[in-house]
Protein backbone atom coordinates (compact mmCIF):
# COMPACT_ATOMS: atom_id res chain seq x y z
CA UNK A 1 0.00 0.00 0.00
CA UNK A 2 1.34 3.43 -0.94
CA UNK A 3 2.28 5.59 2.04
CA UNK A 4 0.55 8.98 2.33
CA UNK A 5 2.69 11.96 1.46
CA UNK A 6 3.89 13.89 4.55
CA UNK A 7 1.97 16.85 5.92
CA UNK A 8 2.97 19.73 8.18
CA UNK A 9 1.36 22.98 9.28
CA UNK A 10 2.87 26.21 10.55
CA UNK A 11 0.83 29.08 11.95
CA UNK A 12 -1.21 30.30 14.88
CA UNK A 13 -2.50 28.24 17.77
CA UNK A 14 -4.48 30.16 20.35
CA UNK A 15 -7.37 30.01 22.77
CA UNK A 16 -10.85 30.36 21.27
CA UNK A 17 -13.75 31.54 23.39
CA UNK A 18 -16.93 31.16 21.35
CA UNK A 19 -20.08 32.85 22.65
CA UNK A 20 -23.50 33.56 21.26
CA UNK A 21 -25.73 34.00 19.52
CA UNK A 22 -25.68 37.79 19.71
CA UNK A 23 -28.27 39.94 17.94
CA UNK A 24 -28.57 42.82 17.60
CA UNK A 25 -25.12 44.24 18.22
CA UNK A 26 -25.11 45.51 21.84
CA UNK A 27 -25.16 49.16 22.77
CA UNK A 28 -22.08 50.38 24.72
CA UNK A 29 -22.52 50.22 28.47
CA UNK A 30 -25.01 47.34 28.41
CA UNK A 31 -24.78 43.65 29.27
CA UNK A 32 -25.98 40.85 27.01
CA UNK A 33 -26.78 37.33 28.21
CA UNK A 34 -26.15 34.64 25.57
CA UNK A 35 -27.26 31.03 25.38
CA UNK A 36 -23.89 29.34 25.26
CA UNK A 37 -20.11 29.50 25.39
CA UNK A 38 -17.27 27.15 24.52
CA UNK A 39 -13.64 27.53 25.56
CA UNK A 40 -11.38 25.47 23.31
CA UNK A 41 -8.13 25.07 21.43
CA UNK A 42 -8.22 27.18 18.27
CA UNK A 43 -6.36 29.24 15.71
CA UNK A 44 -5.94 28.28 12.08
CA UNK A 45 -3.05 25.88 12.68
CA UNK A 46 -4.76 24.51 15.77
CA UNK A 47 -7.96 23.68 13.89
CA UNK A 48 -5.96 21.97 11.16
CA UNK A 49 -3.94 19.92 13.65
CA UNK A 50 -7.05 18.81 15.54
CA UNK A 51 -8.71 17.74 12.30
CA UNK A 52 -5.70 15.72 11.17
CA UNK A 53 -5.58 14.14 14.61
CA UNK A 54 -9.28 13.20 14.41
CA UNK A 55 -8.72 11.74 10.93
CA UNK A 56 -5.79 9.69 12.19
CA UNK A 57 -3.37 11.35 9.76
CA UNK A 58 0.28 11.78 10.76
CA UNK A 59 1.60 15.35 10.66
CA UNK A 60 4.14 17.83 11.95
CA UNK A 61 3.29 21.20 13.44
CA UNK A 62 5.28 24.35 14.17
CA UNK A 63 3.71 26.78 16.65
CA UNK A 64 4.37 28.61 19.89
CA UNK A 65 2.47 29.53 23.06
CA UNK A 66 2.41 32.24 25.68
CA UNK A 67 4.05 31.96 29.08
CA UNK A 68 0.85 32.03 31.14
CA UNK A 69 -1.70 29.44 32.30
CA UNK A 70 -3.40 29.37 28.92
CA UNK A 71 -0.04 28.66 27.29
CA UNK A 72 0.39 25.60 29.49
CA UNK A 73 -3.16 24.51 28.65
CA UNK A 74 -2.46 24.73 24.93
CA UNK A 75 0.78 22.78 25.19
CA UNK A 76 -0.95 20.06 27.20
CA UNK A 77 -3.74 19.86 24.64
CA UNK A 78 -1.36 19.35 21.72
CA UNK A 79 1.12 17.04 23.46
CA UNK A 80 3.33 15.31 22.49
CA UNK A 81 3.76 17.42 19.33
CA UNK A 82 4.03 20.56 21.45
CA UNK A 83 7.13 19.35 23.30
CA UNK A 84 9.49 21.51 21.25
CA UNK A 85 7.34 24.60 20.95
CA UNK A 86 8.98 27.87 22.02
CA UNK A 87 7.35 29.88 24.79
CA UNK A 88 6.89 33.60 24.22
CA UNK A 89 7.12 36.12 27.05
CA UNK A 90 3.83 37.55 25.78
CA UNK A 91 0.42 36.53 27.05
CA UNK A 92 -1.37 33.79 25.15
CA UNK A 93 -3.38 35.01 22.19
CA UNK A 94 -7.12 34.80 22.85
CA UNK A 95 -9.79 35.04 20.17
CA UNK A 96 -13.36 35.75 21.26
CA UNK A 97 -15.82 34.69 18.57
CA UNK A 98 -19.33 36.07 18.81
CA UNK A 99 -21.80 34.07 16.77
CA UNK A 100 -24.93 35.55 15.22
CA UNK A 101 -28.30 33.97 14.38
CA UNK A 102 -27.52 34.00 10.64
CA UNK A 103 -24.42 31.79 11.26
CA UNK A 104 -22.04 34.70 10.69
CA UNK A 105 -19.53 35.57 13.38
CA UNK A 106 -17.40 38.43 14.67
CA UNK A 107 -13.93 37.99 16.17
CA UNK A 108 -12.01 39.98 18.76
CA UNK A 109 -8.41 38.71 18.89
CA UNK A 110 -5.50 39.83 21.02
CA UNK A 111 -2.11 40.07 19.33
CA UNK A 112 -0.44 38.00 22.04
CA UNK A 113 2.14 35.27 21.64
CA UNK A 114 1.50 34.33 17.99
CA UNK A 115 3.13 37.56 16.79
CA UNK A 116 6.43 36.44 18.34
CA UNK A 117 6.93 33.17 16.47
CA UNK A 118 10.05 33.55 14.30
CA UNK A 119 11.55 31.85 11.29
CA UNK A 120 14.61 30.52 13.22
CA UNK A 121 12.17 28.85 15.65
CA UNK A 122 10.10 27.33 12.86
CA UNK A 123 13.21 26.12 11.04
CA UNK A 124 14.18 24.08 14.12
CA UNK A 125 10.68 22.69 14.78
CA UNK A 126 10.18 21.02 11.38
CA UNK A 127 11.97 17.80 10.44
CA UNK A 128 12.59 18.94 6.88
CA UNK A 129 13.96 15.66 5.45
CA UNK A 130 10.86 13.88 6.78
CA UNK A 131 8.66 16.43 4.98
CA UNK A 132 10.34 15.76 1.62
CA UNK A 133 7.76 15.13 -1.08
CA UNK A 134 4.98 16.43 1.11
CA UNK A 135 3.02 19.62 1.75
CA UNK A 136 3.58 22.42 4.26
CA UNK A 137 0.38 24.33 5.00
CA UNK A 138 1.18 27.93 5.96
CA UNK A 139 -1.67 29.77 7.67
CA UNK A 140 -2.40 32.68 9.98
CA UNK A 141 -0.27 35.03 7.90
CA UNK A 142 -1.70 38.25 9.27
CA UNK A 143 -1.25 37.44 12.96
CA UNK A 144 2.17 35.72 12.87
CA UNK A 145 4.07 38.97 12.39
CA UNK A 146 7.51 37.66 13.28
CA UNK A 147 7.31 34.74 10.87
CA UNK A 148 5.70 36.51 7.93
CA UNK A 149 8.67 38.84 7.60
CA UNK A 150 10.73 35.78 6.63
CA UNK A 151 8.25 33.98 4.40
CA UNK A 152 10.82 34.00 1.58
CA UNK A 153 13.23 32.02 3.76
CA UNK A 154 10.46 29.65 4.87
CA UNK A 155 9.36 29.00 1.30
CA UNK A 156 12.95 28.53 0.12
CA UNK A 157 13.60 26.00 2.91
CA UNK A 158 10.53 24.01 1.93
CA UNK A 159 11.48 24.10 -1.74
CA UNK A 160 15.06 22.99 -1.08
CA UNK A 161 13.73 19.98 0.83
CA UNK A 162 11.25 18.95 -1.84
CA UNK A 163 8.12 20.14 -0.03
CA UNK A 164 5.30 22.13 -1.62
CA UNK A 165 3.56 25.10 -0.03
CA UNK A 166 -0.19 25.37 0.55
CA UNK A 167 -1.25 28.84 1.68
CA UNK A 168 -4.27 30.14 3.58
CA UNK A 169 -3.52 33.71 4.60
CA UNK A 170 -6.55 34.41 6.74
CA UNK A 171 -8.09 37.86 7.04
CA UNK A 172 -5.90 40.98 7.39
CA UNK A 173 -6.98 43.20 10.30
CA UNK A 174 -6.47 46.30 8.14
CA UNK A 175 -8.57 44.85 5.33
CA UNK A 176 -7.41 44.07 1.80
CA UNK A 177 -5.47 47.23 1.05
CA UNK A 178 -3.55 47.58 -2.19
CA UNK A 179 -0.29 46.97 -0.31
CA UNK A 180 -1.63 43.78 1.28
CA UNK A 181 -2.86 42.46 -2.05
CA UNK A 182 0.54 43.13 -3.63
CA UNK A 183 2.26 41.36 -0.77
CA UNK A 184 0.11 38.24 -1.05
CA UNK A 185 0.44 38.17 -4.84
CA UNK A 186 4.19 38.22 -4.33
CA UNK A 187 3.98 35.02 -2.28
CA UNK A 188 2.08 33.11 -4.96
CA UNK A 189 5.16 32.41 -7.09
CA UNK A 190 6.25 29.92 -4.42
CA UNK A 191 2.84 28.44 -3.53
CA UNK A 192 1.47 25.28 -5.12
CA UNK A 193 -1.97 25.42 -3.55
CA UNK A 194 -3.98 28.48 -2.60
CA UNK A 195 -6.84 27.93 -0.14
CA UNK A 196 -8.93 31.07 0.38
CA UNK A 197 -12.53 31.95 1.05
CA UNK A 198 -14.63 33.78 -1.51
CA UNK A 199 -14.08 37.30 -0.12
CA UNK A 200 -10.32 36.82 0.13
CA UNK A 201 -10.18 35.40 -3.38
CA UNK A 202 -12.10 38.32 -4.85
CA UNK A 203 -9.71 40.72 -3.12
CA UNK A 204 -6.48 39.27 -4.49
CA UNK A 205 -7.90 38.42 -7.93
CA UNK A 206 -9.18 41.94 -8.58
CA UNK A 207 -12.84 41.23 -7.91
CA UNK A 208 -13.27 38.06 -9.96
CA UNK A 209 -15.93 35.49 -9.08
CA UNK A 210 -14.75 32.13 -7.66
CA UNK A 211 -15.05 30.28 -10.97
CA UNK A 212 -13.04 32.98 -12.79
CA UNK A 213 -10.38 33.67 -10.16
CA UNK A 214 -8.18 30.61 -10.94
CA UNK A 215 -7.50 31.85 -14.45
CA UNK A 216 -6.25 35.14 -12.95
CA UNK A 217 -4.19 33.71 -10.08
CA UNK A 218 -2.70 30.53 -11.56
CA UNK A 219 -0.36 32.44 -13.93
CA UNK A 220 1.24 33.91 -10.79
CA UNK A 221 1.88 30.42 -9.35
CA UNK A 222 4.21 27.50 -10.25
CA UNK A 223 3.29 24.96 -12.92
CA UNK A 224 0.81 22.40 -11.64
CA UNK A 225 -0.60 24.73 -8.99
CA UNK A 226 -4.16 24.68 -7.73
CA UNK A 227 -6.55 27.42 -6.57
CA UNK A 228 -9.34 26.39 -4.20
CA UNK A 229 -12.10 28.85 -3.26
CA UNK A 230 -14.20 28.04 -0.21
CA UNK A 231 -17.71 29.43 -0.65
CA UNK A 232 -19.39 28.46 2.61
CA UNK A 233 -22.87 27.05 2.16
CA UNK A 234 -22.35 27.12 -1.62
CA UNK A 235 -19.54 24.57 -1.41
CA UNK A 236 -16.16 24.90 -3.09
CA UNK A 237 -14.69 25.82 -6.48
CA UNK A 238 -11.27 24.71 -7.71
CA UNK A 239 -9.22 25.35 -10.81
CA UNK A 240 -5.88 24.13 -12.09
CA UNK A 241 -3.62 24.83 -15.04
CA UNK A 242 -5.75 22.78 -17.43
CA UNK A 243 -8.43 25.45 -17.42
CA UNK A 244 -10.98 23.09 -15.92
CA UNK A 245 -13.08 24.36 -13.02
CA UNK A 246 -14.57 21.89 -10.54
CA UNK A 247 -17.52 22.76 -8.32
CA UNK A 248 -18.60 20.72 -5.32
CA UNK A 249 -21.77 21.75 -3.52
CA UNK A 250 -22.09 21.64 0.25
CA UNK A 251 -24.77 19.46 1.86
CA UNK A 252 -27.62 21.28 3.54
CA UNK A 253 -26.93 21.22 7.28
CA UNK A 254 -28.05 23.19 10.28
CA UNK A 255 -24.96 25.04 11.41
CA UNK A 256 -24.18 24.78 15.11
CA UNK A 257 -20.85 26.62 14.92
CA UNK A 258 -19.07 27.69 11.72
CA UNK A 259 -15.88 28.90 13.40
CA UNK A 260 -12.88 27.14 11.87
CA UNK A 261 -14.87 25.66 8.98
CA UNK A 262 -12.31 26.79 6.39
CA UNK A 263 -9.43 25.36 8.43
CA UNK A 264 -11.20 22.02 8.77
CA UNK A 265 -11.79 21.95 5.01
CA UNK A 266 -8.09 22.65 4.43
CA UNK A 267 -7.06 19.77 6.68
CA UNK A 268 -9.49 17.25 5.24
CA UNK A 269 -8.76 18.27 1.65
CA UNK A 270 -4.98 18.06 2.09
CA UNK A 271 -5.26 14.73 3.92
CA UNK A 272 -7.21 13.29 1.01
CA UNK A 273 -4.62 14.68 -1.43
CA UNK A 274 -1.87 13.10 0.66
CA UNK A 275 -3.67 9.77 0.31
CA UNK A 276 -3.49 10.11 -3.48
CA UNK A 277 -7.21 10.54 -4.13
CA UNK A 278 -8.51 12.35 -7.26
CA UNK A 279 -9.07 16.09 -6.98
CA UNK A 280 -12.87 15.79 -7.07
CA UNK A 281 -12.81 13.24 -4.23
CA UNK A 282 -10.50 15.50 -2.21
CA UNK A 283 -12.84 18.45 -2.60
CA UNK A 284 -15.80 16.28 -1.63
CA UNK A 285 -13.96 15.03 1.46
CA UNK A 286 -13.13 18.56 2.53
CA UNK A 287 -16.71 19.76 2.12
CA UNK A 288 -18.23 16.71 3.79
CA UNK A 289 -15.96 16.75 6.84
CA UNK A 290 -16.21 20.52 7.32
CA UNK A 291 -20.01 20.32 7.01
CA UNK A 292 -20.14 17.54 9.59
CA UNK A 293 -17.94 19.50 11.98
CA UNK A 294 -19.91 22.74 11.85
CA UNK A 295 -23.23 20.96 12.36
CA UNK A 296 -22.29 18.87 15.42
CA UNK A 297 -21.82 19.86 19.04
CA UNK A 298 -19.57 18.59 20.49
CA UNK A 299 -17.77 18.88 17.20
CA UNK A 300 -17.22 15.67 15.21
CA UNK A 301 -15.67 14.91 11.84
CA UNK A 302 -17.61 11.92 10.55
CA UNK A 303 -14.93 9.46 11.60
CA UNK A 304 -16.07 6.23 13.22
CA UNK A 305 -15.67 6.45 16.98
CA UNK A 306 -13.82 9.78 16.85
CA UNK A 307 -14.12 11.53 20.22
CA UNK A 308 -14.94 15.23 20.53
CA UNK A 309 -11.71 17.23 20.61
CA UNK A 310 -12.74 20.67 21.85
CA UNK A 311 -10.74 21.93 24.78
CA UNK A 312 -12.25 21.60 28.23
CA UNK A 313 -12.21 24.47 30.67
CA UNK A 314 -8.80 25.89 31.48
Amino acid sequence: MTQPTPLAVVGNINVDLVMGPVAPWPRPGTEVVVDGSDLRYGGAAGNVALTWRALGHAFQIAANTGSDTFGTWLRNGFAPQSDGWPVSDAATTISVGLTHPDSERTFFTTRGHVADMSWPEVREMIDWPRLSGGVLLVCGSFVTDGLVRDYDALFAQARSNGARIALDTGWPAEGWTEATVRRVRGWLAQCHCLLLNEVETRAISGGHAPEDAPSVLLPLMPDGALVVVKCGADGVVAGDGTGAVLKVPAPKVTAADTIGAGDIFNAAFLAARADGRPLSACLEAGVRIASTAISTSPRRYGTEGAPPIEGASA
